[in-house]
């Protein structure tokens, strides 16, 4: 297959060296040194290929056409450094030769020298070496074989000669084609360069761009490996960086093709048709360069031009077009070296031609500086010193040492006088592991051959005597690996003292605070401005998205940054606060003074009338709950949120207990209807209920604090502001607990319905519906307002205010009246007065009831003051009273205990007093009624209302 491979190579190589003989070729230009290892060169001495059609079917002539000056000290420079390796001990007594040719810029012409230089035999005819011109007598240079050619310079000779060299796996060492093509080595497994890629170069020059923030820009390129490719990679790092190409042009690679100047017209007119691409890149060709500004228009000029390295320090650009006029030009050059050594060779050369008769090239340039002057010119050094291309200088001085340091790896253990002893391949591996220097610095090939040395920047600019343009000011220099500029000494001035008000963009950039709106149908570097909305921002220009605000932070629309949201609550500082937090003290005091107040007075009658332990306990259960309130302002937390309604609900659960409780008692102590008061006799467990309610409503809260407990939390509350508030957790045990004390409520204050008609001083059944009717009000409201706003500072007020109603009710109803007797009517509290309640409560009872019985006889008069109508309701009276309040020693009585003083008798099972009622009987005075507990008979006050 290899064999196949090789003579379908030579095929192709025959096809192109017969396609010459049909053309009159012209000898190009020559440098030899004989030595024991041959470098091949070939340097675009001249610059472009002029065709001639020959007359009658004769072969066309091809000339090579406008000399270069500065390409030919490109090729004094290998000779320079093969010269500079032979005086060094590197390679011991082995010596480098060079056979270098002038590939005119031209593929055809360098594929063609190529082929005459190399040596063929082993693969191709006889006929291919006998045109080898380099046995003519005019030349004595080495008749060897070619180990390695350095060259060429631009990518589409280099890729065409590396097809050509790759037969024989001769290694080729570029110093300047550049396209990322030749990396791929399996299409050209011998090739190597001094330079890097263009890929790398694209992307420094967007790098540029980015730094300048232009992003809308012109390309011209030329057709070709090199621009394509080049072109390419430039296109998908800018579309990477937000880079917009306005324009784009490509010019054919002939220069006297008629496209090309259709071409160059339409980059003019792109030019001028687009004002605000003030950077145009360009991977052109110094010759179309040349055009392109020789034919600039006023509308045309004074652009920022990037020129990449194919014309980056071509002088010749300007050759009709003035710096002024064409605006800035930086160019991307490779990297450079120390020139000095240059110069101290070129300052020793001989000006006299006929002392190069190995070398036409100097040769040719010498004889042309003398034309006309008939004299040898002494001043060669100084005037070639001015063409020194520094970054050529490295390139082609780094190939040399390459190829020094390869072969004297090579040649360690083996004799290769005379290049022998060794294979092209065995040089093409040592090179891919030689490791070699220039100015101090040490470089080696990387896998794919290439070396990644960086690039400068140059900045075109007047000389000094403001005549020419100096093209060798470095003001930069690009890191490949860290792609990171660094300017050299004042550069960053020059560079932006030129460039700095430069703007080439489509939008202006928009301000911090905005972000930019693309839209389909124009490209993205043409956007408009809008301002961030709230709670977002943006603090860098043209932003595609602004960026949102944390969680505790806030903006207003079109902000540059975020604040920090203030944190708000029910604090303690709050007027609203501060009120109701007297009002709970109030309570608390009010509360307090009640309850020293009842221990005082603790064996009074008003006192034992209001069941005193259950009215203690009413007092403590209020306490908590006005304290409860407390919790409810100042900075939540999740303790004090969990703690705040457990608090209150079990507060709240034992004061509507006892509540209860006591509405029960007083009820069951004045029923008279025997089956009732059997059924309220077997309920009737004062401890055990409100034990029983208090533990339940505990039960509740547990579930509550296990499952959803309350806590503390954040949520946005207007501009600028984050509530942090409590949050109930799961709502329906909130809900739960509200609606069990409700209904604890709703059934005291049915109990305290059926009361109603009790004796005054023992009568609560105002108060307590009172107290329970407005309590269930408040939390009825409360339950749907608190529902749907969930939110807000003042929602803790909410809750306080329905607290602080329900405390207060409940202890203005309560004790607040029987604090007005105890203080204010001590008469009233007495055992005389309750008494005679007392008995007006019995007689009129009973009255009632034998006027309605059935079987009770007529009467006539009605009982006054002073007497009862008669026997039969005497006994009537004496028969129902007795027999509805009889009970059992366990039961509670009113405190009408028997009394010796008293002719009557008592009543064995209630313990209360019965009056003799017989015709004629005088109602007694209040003064003389049964004393009530704490009198002489108060020993057994366990039976008594406490």
């Amino acid at each position: 297959m290899r064999d196949i491979r090789q003579w379908y190579r030579c095929l192709v190589i025959m096809v192109i060296v017969g396609s010459l003989e049909g053309s009159c070729y012209v000898e190009p230009l020559v440098a030899t040194k004989d030595g024991d290892i041959i470098i091949g060169g070939l340097f675009p001495v001249h610059e472009s290929v002029n065709f001639t059609d020959g007359k009658d079917g004769e072969p066309s002539e091809r000339n090579c056409t406008r000399y270069s000056e500065s390409r030919l000290l490109q090729a004094l420079m290998l000779v320079e450094a093969v010269e500079s390796i032979n005086r060094s001990p590197l390679l011991g007594n082995l010596t480098l030769g060079y056979r270098i040719v002038d590939s005119c810029s031209d593929v055809t012409t360098a594929v063609a020298v190529t082929q005459r230089y190399l040596d063929v035999n082993s693969v191709c005819p006889q006929e291919v070496r006998e045109r080898d011109g380099w046995n003519n007598s005019s030349h004595t240079g080495p008749s060897r074989p070619v180990n390695v050619v350095i060259g060429g310079y631009h990518s589409e000779i280099s890729i065409a000669v590396a097809r050509q060299l790759s037969i024989n796996q001769i290694p080729q060492i570029s110093y300047g084609s550049t396209t990322g093509i030749l990396s791929d080595k399996s299409r050209f497994p011998a090739f190597m360069r001094t330079v890097p890629e263009d890929n790398y170069q694209a992307q420094a020059i967007v790098d540029i761009l980015v730094n300048h923030n232009w992003t809308w820009v012109g390309l011209v390129t030329t057709d070709g490996d090199y621009g394509r490719y080049a072109a390419q990679r430039f296109r998908q790092h800018a579309e990477r960086q937000g880079i917009c190409i306005t324009f784009s042009v490509v010019l054919p690679d002939i220069l006297d093709d008629t496209e090309l100047k259709d071409g160059i017209n339409s980059t003019i007119k792109f030019l001028e048709d687009n004002p605000k691409a003030r950077a145009v890149v360009s991977f052109a060709k110094a010759d179309h360069m040349m055009y392109i500004m020789q034919k600039l228009t006023p509308n045309a000029t004074g652009r920022v031009w990037i020129a990449s390295d194919n014309w980056a320090t071509s002088q010749r650009v300007l050759e009709f077009a003035n710096l002024t006029d064409v605006g800035v030009i930086v160019g991307v050059t490779l990297k450079s070296a120390n020139t000095s050594h240059i110069e101290r060779y070129l300052e020793g050369l001989d000006p006299d031609p006929e002392a190069h008769q190995n070398n036409t090239m100097l040769q040719w340039f010498l004889l042309e500086e003398g034309k006309g002057k008939g004299m040898v010119q002494p001043g060669l050094g100084e005037t070639l010193k001015k063409k020194i291309y520094p970054y050529a200088a490295f390139s082609v001085g780094l190939a040399v040492r390459a190829i020094a340091s390869a072969v004297a790896d090579l040649c360690a253990n083996r004799d290769c006088t005379g290049g022998e002893n060794f294979e092209h391949w065995e040089l093409k591996h040592a090179l891919r592991k030689a490791t070699f220097g220039i100015d101090g610095k040490t470089y080696s090939f990387d896998e794919r051959g290439d070396l990644n040395s960086g690039y400068d920047l140059v900045l075109w600019r007047k000389d000094k005597d403001g005549v020419g343009v100096d093209v060798h000011d470095i003001v930069a220099k690009y890191n490949i690996t860290s792609r990171k500029l660094y300017f050299v000494g004042n550069g960053k001035q020059k560079v932006f003292s030129l460039t700095g008000n430069v703007t080439s963009r489509c939008s202006d950039d928009c301000a911090w605070g905005y972000r930019k709106v693309v839209y389909r149908d124009r490209p993205v570097c043409c956007f408009e401005c809008t301002k961030c909305s709230n709670n977002t921002y943006s603090n860098e220009s043209s932003v595609e998205e602004c960026i949102k605000c944390g969680v505790n932070q806030w903006s207003e629309m079109a902000s540059t940054m975020c604040l920090d949201k203030s944190v708000v609550f029910f604090s303690w500082r709050e007027t609203f606060a501060i009120v109701l937090l007297w009002f709970a003290a109030l309570g608390v005091v009010i509360t307090l003074v009640v309850l020293v107040l009842f221990l005082a007075q603790w064996s009074t009658p008003v006192v034992k009338a209001s069941v005193g332990p259950f009215s203690l306990l009413l007092l403590l259960s209020l306490l908590g709950t006005f304290t409860s309130t407390v919790l409810f302002v100042g900075r939540p937390n999740d303790l004090q949120c969990q703690a705040r309604q457990v608090l209150f609900g079990i507060s709240f659960t034992l004061c509507v207990s006892c509540i209860l409780v006591k509405s029960l008692k007083i009820l069951l102590a004045f029923q008279i209807d025997p089956s009732v008061k059997q059924v309220l006799k077997r309920l009737y467990q004062p401890y055990l209920i409100i034990s029983a309610c208090v533990a339940l409503q505990v039960v509740i809260c547990s579930v509550w604090l296990i499952l959803s407990p309350p806590s503390a939390i954040k949520e946005p509350y207007g501009p600028g502001l984050i509530l942090l508030r409590c949050d109930e957790g799961y709502f329906l045990y909130f809900g739960l607990m509200l609606a069990y004390n409700a209904l604890l409520g709703l059934i005291g204050l049915v109990i305290a319905f059926m009361g109603r008609k009790l004796p005054n001083c023992y009568n609560e059944a105002k108060f307590i519906s009172f107290s329970m009717v407005i309590y269930l009000i408040c939390w009825v409201v409360f339950g749907p307002v608190y529902a749907q706003a969930r939110a807000g500072i003042f929602l803790p007020a909410v809750e306080m205010i329905v607290i602080l109603i329900s405390a207060y009710t409940i202890l203005c109803c309560h004790f607040i009246p029987k604090c007005y007797i105890i203080c204010f009517k001590s008469k009233s509290n007495t055992r005389e007065v309750f008494r005679r309640k007392l008995w007006e409560f019995v007689h009129r009872k009973t009255m009632k009831q034998s006027c309605t019985s059935s079987d009770a006889p007529p009467y006539k008069n009605s009982f006054s003051s002073d007497s009862f109508g008669g026997s039969s309701l005497n006994s009537s009276l004496n028969g129902s009273f007795r027999s509805s309040l009889s009970s059992s020693s366990s039961e509670p009585s009113l405190g009408l205990k028997d009394e010796k003083s008293y002719q009557g008798r008592t009543s064995p099972e209630s313990g209360i007093y019965i009056l003799p009622l017989t015709p004629g009987f005088q109602t007694p005075e209040p003064q003389s009624f049964p004393a009530i507990d704490g009198d002489k008979g108060g020993q057994d006050g366990h039976d008594s209302i406490s």
